[in-house]
């Protein structure tokens, strides 16, 4: 299984977040600590606002938060969210169709993967929360 990278962004936009309760952080500070598109970004925190997983202050002294705890975000409805869908294979048109037992064992596989991930919230993504934001500030500072 692989996450589209919109996907991707959503889960860095929800670490970085989530390692800086304490203040609003930009959506060019996360593009820049990230090395990412700053409009696709934009497009995934608009959506991530628009569902309560990012909060958003409007304004000159503006920014984002997090839209709750990090531990209270699960990490598979995030990611859900965030993925059109989990098909692994497009059985239309295949002539062995109607034989063929490989759609439900991938069914089964594609449910064992999002139960794991429903047994994470965002919090257990960050194993040392002062070490990533050291990481993260040192990112940040480095020219352009």
């Amino acid at each position: 299984m692989r996450f589209t990278r919109y996907t991707d962004y959503a889960i860095r936009v929800m670490l970085h977040l989530s390692v800086s309760q304490d203040r609003l952080v930009s959506i060019a500070e996360i593009a820049k600590a990230y090395d990412i598109s700053h409009n696709h970004l934009m497009k995934v925190v608009q959506d991530l606002v628009s569902v309560g997983f990012v909060s958003s202050v409007r304004g000159r002294n503006g920014g984002l938060r997090i839209g709750r705890p990090p531990e209270d975000i699960n990490f598979g409805a995030l990611v859900r969210h965030t993925e059109d869908g989990f098909e692994m294979v497009d059985c239309t048109g295949c002539a062995v169709r109607p034989a063929c037992a490989a759609p439900p064992v991938l069914a089964e596989a594609v449910s064992a993967f999002l139960a794991v991930l429903d047994r994470y919230t965002i919090a257990d993504l960050i194993r040392d929360r002062s070490m990533a934001r050291m990481v993260l500030d040192e990112w940040s500072a480095r020219p352009a």
